[in-house]
């Protein structure tokens, strides 16, 4: 053979070689790159992994803290004795001078029923449930009154804690310039939360009071919120940042059911006094015309039986216009 046929045979031989190892050399960069990628993909599948256990188990905590407020919230809520009504209706009287107050009452609307020629058994009546009815009736008023007013300056005063936590200051410090500031009834009752801790109570027992004192669904939230970032931590400025809007979102709803419901209101109590009114004007048309309802025993079953009967109805009317937010 020539040589030029052997250098060819040599050649084709070289590049035959080089083509077969190529793809091999070739496909080791991407070999290396899909190893890396691949090593890339099951960090970032560990690192999501891990934060979804982290996340499920501060959701379980929460949960935990959260039932564990609402448990406490439900055993302090079954039973409320008289004296913790009274201090929620924002009043300083005892117990037993409140009862005291109330059998002088029923003792004295008694003789004045018995003075106007009423039956015994009708005075007693009468005074039993004037000396129980009326007391309630105040202290339920006067407790609604008290949670209202104290309803309007707690939007403030959560505004005021998140600022400070905001700023830097500890929850403590900054329930303490709520309790120096707001209005009251808020203040007193901050105060109360760090009288409570003053005597060796946590924030979450501490801030327990808070619910005892004013039972309304505001002030759970409240309550549940710091209960919940004591025990399980979190973002305290931007829970009560929400919890502020919610406040005054549920005050704006409740300003706007009130003047909707302005006019059933107006409605009941103009059917509830029509009674009253028409007696009151055929009284003084005919004086004598109303006397045997009140000068006869058949008279006064009867005027017993139209109490009876306007009360129910003035309470079926106020419940139809109760509207809860």
């Amino acid at each position: 053979m020539s040589p030029i046929i052997l250098a060819v045979l040599g050649f084709v031989s070289v590049g035959a070689i080089a083509l077969a190892f190529a793809p091999a050399f070739a496909g080791g960069g991407r070999a290396e790159k899909r190893r890396k990628a691949l090593q890339n993909d099951i960090k970032l599948n560990r690192q999501v992994a891990q934060a979804d256990r982290q996340k499920e188990s501060r959701r379980k905590s929460v949960q935990q803290a959260l039932k564990a407020q609402q448990e406490l919230a439900e055993k302090r809520k079954r039973r409320i004795p008289l004296q913790m009504r009274i201090f929620q209706a924002g009043m300083k009287i005892k117990r037993a001078d409140f009862i005291r107050n109330a059998v002088i009452l029923g003792v004295v609307v008694a003789v004045v029923a018995y003075l106007l020629n009423t039956p015994i058994f009708f005075a007693l009546v009468f005074g039993a449930a004037a000396g129980y009815v009326l007391p309630m009736w105040y202290l339920n008023r006067r407790k609604k009154k008290y949670q209202a007013k104290f309803l309007d300056e707690l939007p403030n005063a959560v505004e005021a804690i998140v600022r400070g936590v905001k700023s830097g200051m500890p929850l403590n410090d900054s329930i303490k310039v709520v309790a120096k500031d707001v209005k009251e009834p808020v203040r007193s009752e901050f105060a109360r939360v760090l009288d409570q801790q003053a005597v060796g109570k946590t924030m979450t027992e501490a801030i327990l009071i808070l619910y005892d004192r004013v039972p309304t669904p505001e002030v759970n939230f409240f309550v549940v919120v710091i209960g919940v970032q004591q025990q399980a931590g979190g973002n305290l400025s931007e829970a009560l940042g929400n919890l502020s809007r919610v406040l005054r979102n549920r005050k704006k709803m409740q300003a706007k059911v009130k003047a909707m419901s302005s006019e059933a209101k107006a409605s009941a109590m103009i059917i509830g006094s029509l009674p009253f009114v028409v007696g009151c004007l055929v009284s003084v048309v005919t004086p004598g015309y109303l006397m045997p309802l009140f000068a006869s025993n058949v008279g006064l079953m009867w005027v017993g039986i139209g109490a009876v009967m306007m009360s129910l109805g003035i309470f079926v009317m106020n419940r139809m216009i109760q509207f809860d937010v």
